[in-house]
């Protein structure tokens, strides 16, 4: 069997890698000519170290990352709502970590250029479409330099090419743009003293103006560099693909949140000495009703793009890289493995999308702004811990996300092919 994977972000590099380790030939390509170590920070869950790690990239991940212990929530006036163990502390048996996107796609294309070869890591080469036999896909691509064709076939085409992704668009071509959800991400990273105990990430806010922030690297005068997260509701009701990864000036962010300054955490200081910041919109796509439709599938954010709560689009990516994998070992029959991965993985992720519009496991936030916009004296005459239990676990249920799930699922590879 051989496989085509389009797109070498984070689920295209991990299923090369993944299908590598399963001894499944690949080829990957990716778009950009020239992939750059771009992007802010990333949070890693367990069951995605887990993955890695069977990978053989535990080592890798600790020396780049930082080991996440805790996160902490509160509202707009830096008063402490929630705070939970993460990672080991929360009884994981892998740990949970914050790390540049960068520096993580370094890692994996650096892991995948030495085992699957750098013949099959191929750059610059767009999906231009594809077509189904009874026995092969035929993908065209195009050379982003040169505007030639190349013309591959194999057993299977996974699309791993993100929101945009080319083969979500063939195989749904009325889908249209992503849904936004009208509110903008300002997003950035820079050098910063710790805060709190330097490996907490924290969420403050409510529903319309929020903050994210957490340490992703380690500078060698003692300070961290600190990924940092500015969100706000608009009035646009669309947003265009210029939009996307743009420059915006800091004064535009210091006007939502100028007022920011808790006693341990100085957000407009951490604006000031930013020097580039990046505007996202919030976007996400309804889910769909199947992934794959015969020798081809989808996986990451070609098959459930969906919105940054509870740090699930890219651990997500990468267990649907491993129990893609997983399907392939335990049928001969490319068609069925893909139908198999399908019903196993899209009735979570779509309910994932689903919980995340409504905030997921960050919903309480919004409680407690609309019960006590003013602040409280205590936590507990605004919101029960019972309530707050509540909330967080049905999220991590829903997902599979809790810590005896993780623990206990069998490996999504064999044994006999771990590294």
């Amino acid at each position: 069997m051989d496989v085509i994977i389009v797109g070498g972000g984070i689920a295209g590099l991990t299923l090369a890698l993944s299908l590598d380790q399963a001894a499944i030939a690949s080829r990957l390509y990716e778009a950009v000519a020239d992939p750059a170590p771009l992007g802010v920070g990333i949070n890693l869950q367990p069951p995605a170290v887990r993955e890695l790690t069977e990978l053989g990239l535990a080592e890798e991940l600790a020396h780049t990352g930082i080991a996440t212990r805790a996160l902490a929530y509160f509202n707009k006036h830096g008063q402490l709502i929630r705070r939970e163990p993460r990672g080991l502390a929360a009884g994981y048996h892998w740990p949970q970590y914050s790390l540049h996107r960068g520096a993580l796609q370094a890692l994996l294309l650096c892991a995948a250029r030495e085992r699957v070869g750098d013949e099959n890591i191929r750059c610059g080469l767009r999906l231009a479409g594809f077509e189904q036999r009874a026995d092969k896909v035929t993908v065209r691509l195009r050379n982003s330099r040169t505007g030639a064709d190349v013309v591959d076939a194999a057993d299977i085409l996974i699309g791993a090419d993100g929101i945009h992704s080319a083969v979500r668009r063939q195989l749904y071509p009325g889908e249209g743009e992503p849904r936004f959800a009208r509110q903008i991400l300002w997003r950035a990273a820079v050098e910063a003293e710790p805060f709190l105990d330097g490996a907490t990430m924290i969420i403050a806010g409510h529903f319309k103006q929020r903050v994210i922030a957490y340490p992703i690297g380690r500078a060698a005068d003692g300070r961290l560099l600190t990924n940092w997260i500015c969100q706000a509701a608009v009035d646009e009701t669309a947003a265009s693909r210029e939009d996307w990864n743009r420059l915006v000036a800091k004064e535009k962010v210091f006007a939502a949140f100028a007022g920011w300054r808790f006693p341990w955490f100085d957000l407009p200081g951490l604006i000031d000495r930013t020097s580039d910041i990046y505007e996202f919109p919030l976007v996400d796509r309804d889910p769909i009703d199947g992934w794959t439709l015969g020798r081809v599938t989808l996986i990451g954010d070609a098959a459930h793009p969906m919105q940054p709560i509870g740090s699930q689009a890219g651990s997500q990516a990468i267990i649907d890289a491993r129990a893609l994998t997983a399907a392939l070992l335990a049928s001969p029959d490319p068609v069925e493995a893909l139908a198999r991965y399908d019903a196993a993985r899209r009735p979570a992720m779509n309910t994932v999308t689903l919980h995340n519009r409504r905030l997921g496991p960050e919903a309480f936030l919004q409680l407690v702004e609309e019960r006590a916009p003013n602040g409280f004296d205590s936590i507990e005459d605004v919101i029960s811990a019972a309530e707050l239990d509540s909330i967080a676990s049905s999220f991590a249920l829903a997902a599979g996300l809790d810590p005896e799930t993780v623990n206990s699922r069998q490996r999504l590879s064999k044994p006999d092919y771990a590294i």
